[in-house]
């Protein structure tokens, strides 16, 4: 069976008082419609269409050729949105129909929808409220199919006390759906064309329209402001931490914690209060973050130590220790065995396997090599006003504290800088840089200094 997805994401939302296209802001640092698209993706559904309108640029521009793209200039009603999809009337097999400001639903409930469809021309997704509050209410026929979709400013007194709603997404049999939109009119007080309209349409022509309740009626929840943005994200940490405590993952506390969807990480680590871990970051197991860490697309392996520390767009090999209070960017790729300590900074860096950088370093654009000893506070000077230029160390070299780098320059295996040289010309193997001042002592100022 072919399985298709449109994604309707073309309204202006107004209530989110905002610049942005509503779809576009984020939850758990991905934009809504793009925690739509992955869960479709992970459906291995052939087919997507997004319905653009406001702000369609953006939304272009973030999924790429990920999709295919309809537009709707006239906001008209769901149904209208629909109308424009005209590209896949021609598809055999069933289309899910998904709101862009739902980033919520998951997967698993897509698949099910497919399989609550199989027998049907059309299966709503319902969910039961305490109170159906302003939803469409599922009116239901004797034999439990769904007989009409009620607005809820068209609800009389007995159809408000239904308690079960529709969350907007639906999934029909292909070509039932585009044949029946040629019958939706617009006769209504707000005068546009209302995909619910189509379950009557449906019905008339005793088409089986059938209704799945989800589990959890957050799940389907659609954000139409920041106080919904604001549970949503809720919904989804609470969601991913879960998952991951599940895979064998410790998370001391889940209510300050905060992990992106599409993060991995390995069983028998564990994460301490106050992580932020973002983006495709890819952490191995056994490893232990301690509180105030920071991660955005980092690959983390087994083993690896890091405390309080900042890591963004680099690799770490195993058994590394990083921080407390360190910052890897830009690529900086940390071998294993490594000890990176106190305020060290990297930078598009290489770091060898079994070298060790303690405290209060900078090193940026640099290769080092193997079991290298770098001091406190040696700086390597990569910036000249106008271009950057890269430092080369050699295996076992050896560099004092407070030597300043002064690329480009390259110093040798076992080589050794006396501490606080400035290194301008390279060091070959096995020799010994100095530079600096030689030492004088004037006799006796210091006290003569004092008495003045």
């Amino acid at each position: 069976m072919m399985k298709s997805a449109i994604v309707l994401a073309a309204g202006k939302g107004t209530r989110m008082k905002s610049i942005h296209n509503k779809v576009m802001h984020p939850v758990a640092n991905k934009p809504m419609i793009g925690h739509i698209i992955s869960a479709l993706k992970k459906c291995d559904i052939e087919n997507i269409m997004v319905i653009v309108g406001h702000g369609a640029e953006s939304v272009k521009e973030y999924l790429q050729d990920e999709v295919q793209y309809a537009l709707q200039s006239e906001q008209l009603g769901t149904g209208h949105a629909l109308m424009q999809a005209r590209a896949f009337e021609h598809f055999d097999g069933d289309t899910i129909i998904l709101c862009g400001d739902g980033p919520l639903i998951q997967p698993e409930t897509i698949q099910k929808a497919f399989e609550a469809n199989q027998d049907h021309a059309l299966t709503v997704l319902t969910a039961q409220l305490k109170d159906g509050e302003n939803y469409g209410r599922i009116v239901r026929n004797k034999e439990g199919y769904v007989e009409k979709i009620v607005e809820a400013k068209d609800c009389n007194e007995e159809e408000k006390k239904i308690k079960e709603i529709n969350t907007g997404i639906f999934c029909f049999k292909n070509k039932l759906l585009f044949e029946g939109l040629n019958e939706i009119t617009n006769k209504n007080a707000q005068q546009e064309y209302y995909l619910t309209d189509l379950v009557e349409i449906f019905r008339k022509k005793q088409y089986s329209v059938n209704a799945m309740v989800v589990e959890d009626p957050q799940e389907t929840m659609g954000v139409n402001d920041r106080v919904d943005l604001a549970k949503a994200q809720q919904w989804m940490k609470r969601f991913i931490n879960h998952k991951h405590m599940m895979q064998g993952v410790s998370i001391i506390d889940p209510e300050n914690t905060y992990i992106d969807a599409d993060v991995e990480i390995g069983k028998d680590t564990i994460i301490y209060p106050n992580v932020h871990i973002q983006g495709k970051t890819k952490i191995g197991e056994h490893v232990l973050i301690l509180p105030n860490s920071f991660l955005c697309n980092a690959h983390i392996e087994d083993g690896v130590t890091i405390d309080s520390s900042k890591i963004v767009d680099s690799y770490v090999g195993a058994h590394t220790v990083v921080g407390p209070m360190s910052h890897l960017r830009n690529h900086a790729h940390v071998e294993e065995n490594v000890r990176i300590g106190n305020f060290v900074e990297f930078k598009n860096a290489n770091f060898g396997k079994g070298s060790k950088c303690a405290h209060l370093t900078y090193i940026g654009d640099s290769d080092i090599g193997e079991r290298v000893n770098v001091g406190c506070g040696v700086v390597t000077v990569n910036y000249d006003g106008k271009k950057k230029h890269r430092t080369i160390v050699g295996n076992d070299a050896f560099i004092g504290s407070n030597c300043n780098l002064v690329a480009p320059v390259t110093i040798g295996e076992n080589a050794l800088l006396a501490a606080g040289s400035t290194i301008t010309d390279n060091v070959d193997n096995g020799d010994m840089g100095i530079a600096r001042a030689r030492q004088v002592n004037k006799e006796g100022y210091g006290t003569k200094w004092k008495k003045k």
